[in-house]
């Protein structure tokens, strides 16, 4: 096993990905890639780990194929979809038997050794009118801001504990996020962003109702630049 392989199943045998805001923002993301006609044709999910997207995928009658690191993640993703092709391979290392309509890298980007080199290599593996959905943290936040004014971190790029904890290696902005895209000559034909997020995720899940965190979901995208989460969708 690599020392990268290493590093994803210490990361999935320690994951936090289904806390109550974990779990909030990806269904969320969902819900915004489902307006851009998500899921039509062929489908290939990067670093789906427990299965949160897979599962709303599946409920809506697609079967994407699911691309993960993690052997942990592998094992638990077999179980929940018997039916669903899971490929346990680095994305470096995979070779798809396919062209994809759609491929999906929620919060990837932020995890790999080097994304440009990474986003190259998945747009080989789009169909002529395939597209990328992507989302990732976005160190704009204002709870990041806050974080600065207060000195509890020293720019807004400071990696957090739970920036530690999930492997990350590196926190976007929008500016760098769609850079990442250009590098890699993919054309970025949506960007923006979701959860207007004031606070750590702690807070929330201690203090907040399910409404009030679904109302800060929903302002993130009148206020991209400074939303907690950023998305874009590219293609060819």
């Amino acid at each position: 096993m690599s020392d990268e392989s290493k590093k994803i199943d210490e990361v999935a045998n320690n994951s936090l990905y289904t806390s109550t805001a974990a779990l909030a923002t990806i269904n969320y993301s969902y819900e915004i890639f489902s307006r851009y006609r998500l899921g039509e044709g062929s489908i290939l999910e990067l670093g789906p780990a427990e299965g949160t997207m897979t599962e709303r995928l599946y409920r809506d009658g697609y079967k994407p194929e699911l691309l993960e690191g993690s052997k942990v993640f592998c094992n638990q993703l077999r179980k929940k979809f018997p039916d669903l092709e899971v490929y346990n391979k680095l994305f470096e290392d995979f070779e798809p038997k396919i062209s994809y309509d759609t491929i999906i890298l929620g919060h990837v980007l932020e995890h790999v050794v080097d994304p440009v080199s990474i986003l190259r290599k998945v747009g080989t593996w789009l169909t002529n009118n395939g597209r990328i959905f992507a989302a990732v943290p976005n160190k704009r936040s204002i709870h990041r801001q806050a974080a600065v004014i207060m000195g509890l971190i020293n720019h807004e790029g400071t990696m957090s504990a739970k920036d530690i904890h999930h492997g990350h290696r590196r926190i976007y902005d929008p500016e760098s996020f769609r850079h990442a895209f250009a590098a890699s000559g993919l054309y970025v034909e949506h960007f923006g962003g979701y959860w207007l997020k004031p606070l750590s995720d702690s807070q929330i899940e201690r203090h907040w109702t399910h409404e009030m965190l679904q109302a800060s979901l929903i302002l993130g995208e009148r206020y991209p630049d400074i939303a907690a989460e950023i998305y874009l969708i590219a293609k060819k």
